[in-house]
């Protein structure tokens, strides 16, 4: 059902608290004509949760937790951040529908919002394009392709840093679990470890062979301690305790895993393919990623589909490194899919240019087929010069897309944890981009009725 998105939204313009915060104007509007979008993200929230009619009702509604991901995305707000922005801010308390004598903790939320999956914010997303298009604001006619990269939380990751950091994290550990059980005794090698880390890092490429040997045995000894602790599982007696040793547990795998990339390239000189590598024992979904003769990059790949108007259509997040030219069918698929409709033109980088991608997009009906950079036999297909002209043109624009959602939404550097919480984070930050250029095209068309 269609809706007056425009005429709605102007009338709640006229109210001061709205006029100012236009976006959550326009979100309001739209999640009080279209409640099934709340209902998107509803089982997630309620996942686990036992429903009763008695009772005080101490958690938000699922529509409260909604708005709040929402209006914390669009602030560029922390948890504790959007605590405090309930009694702080008028317009917080107002897009929630918060109760003033009652607001939720920061940890409230966070239990909440990180429950919300990232297939179901893809659904989310492709209903907010679908109003956006069902009110004018986007066509379809042509869209363009790139791809960026969103880097994980990590430092950047060399065999002695990995080395280094599982040394640490298992003394860590260890410390913890030695409070908990008695009868669990470690040595601690932290200091001489750190003391061989600084001298790696400060020692020339030929001469750390040496050096790499001492700091593995230093490893090997606490391999050695954690691989102990692990077998005194059955006495704990504690949560704690346990919780402890699975983590020990979990951390005992990675250890073997580094020490044999750190022995093999280090000590051996062996060259280590990616597939047997881990680039942080924090973030295990980290991969790494080269975009033609640029730096390494280590986090993962995003390849986003923008229309007209500058909507994000489509957001893919695929696992490894794969070359742009395997993505591009993808992105036409889905466009067709989520939107039922085949785009007249397509404009793309250069990096997406194939043979098989040219027949394909032949092949779905589509007129105009413009790659940035082409090389060999391959070329753009289109109706005029001109034409071809004008939309490598208008492709070069959805740079400036990337710009705008990285560093307005600060997603260059994802710090949610988890490859789950990666891909949401990614999402929740498009919506909001997304929300931003909606309200931009209405409030355009309200200035040129003033």
């Amino acid at each position: 059902m269609k809706i007056q998105l425009f005429e709605a939204w102007r009338l709640k313009f006229e109210k001061p608290d709205w006029a100012r915060n236009p976006e959550f104007g326009l979100i309001d509007t739209i999640l009080e004509s279209h409640p099934e979008l709340i209902e998107l993200l509803a089982e997630d929230i309620t996942a686990h949760e036992k429903q009763t009619n008695f009772g005080r009702k101490d958690i938000p509604s699922v529509e409260q937790i909604v708005r709040a991901a929402i209006y914390k995305e669009l602030k560029g707000l922390n948890y504790r951040d959007l605590e405090y922005h309930q009694s702080d801010s008028r317009i917080c308390a107002q897009f929630v529908k918060l109760d003033t004598e009652r607001y939720y903790s920061f940890q409230m939320y966070h239990k909440y919002i990180g429950k919300i999956k990232a297939e179901n914010l893809e659904k989310l997303l492709i209903e907010l394009n679908r109003i956006a298009i069902n009110e004018g604001l986007e066509d379809l006619e042509k869209i363009r392709v790139d791809s960026t990269v969103v880097e994980t939380n990590i430092h950047h990751p060399t065999n002695n840093s990995l080395v280094w950091d599982c040394i640490k994290e298992g003394h860590r550990l260890l410390s913890r679990l030695k409070e908990e059980i008695e009868g669990v005794d470690y040595r601690n090698y932290t200091k001489n470890a750190k003391r061989t880390f600084f001298k790696i890092n400060n020692t020339s490429k030929d001469k750390r062979v040496d050096l790499f040997r001492k700091q593995l045995i230093t490893f090997t000894k606490c391999i050695n301690q954690v691989s102990n602790a692990v077998k005194k599982k059955s006495h704990c007696s504690s949560l704690r305790s346990m919780g402890l040793i699975i983590q020990l547990e979990r951390l005992l795998p990675l250890m073997h895993q580094v020490y044999q990339m750190t022995l093999r390239k280090e000590i051996k000189g062996e060259t280590v393919k990616s597939s047997d590598k881990i680039f942080s024992i924090y973030e295990l979904h980290t991969d790494i990623i080269v975009k033609g003769g640029r730096n390494v990059e280590f986090g993962h790949k995003v390849n986003l589909t923008t229309g007209k108007a500058n909507l994000i259509l489509t957001c893919e997040i695929p696992r490894g490194n794969p070359s742009d030219s395997k993505l591009y069918t993808c992105s036409i698929n889905k466009v067709k899919q989520n939107y039922a409709a085949v785009p007249r033109d397509v404009a793309a980088d250069g990096s997406y240019a194939s043979k098989a991608n040219v027949e394909y997009a032949q092949s779905e009906g589509i007129s105009n087929i413009v790659f940035n950079k082409v090389v060999g036999s391959l070329k753009s297909y289109t109706s005029s010069k001109n034409m071809e002209t004008r939309l490598k043109k208008w492709r070069s624009g959805i740079e400036a897309n990337i710009s705008n959602l990285k560093r307005g939404f600060k997603i260059a550097r994802c710090n949610w944890k988890g490859w789950a919480h990666f891909q949401a984070k990614v999402l929740w930050s498009t919506i909001g981009y997304n929300i931003r250029v909606m309200t931009s095209i209405l409030a355009s068309r309200l200035q040129k009725l003033a």
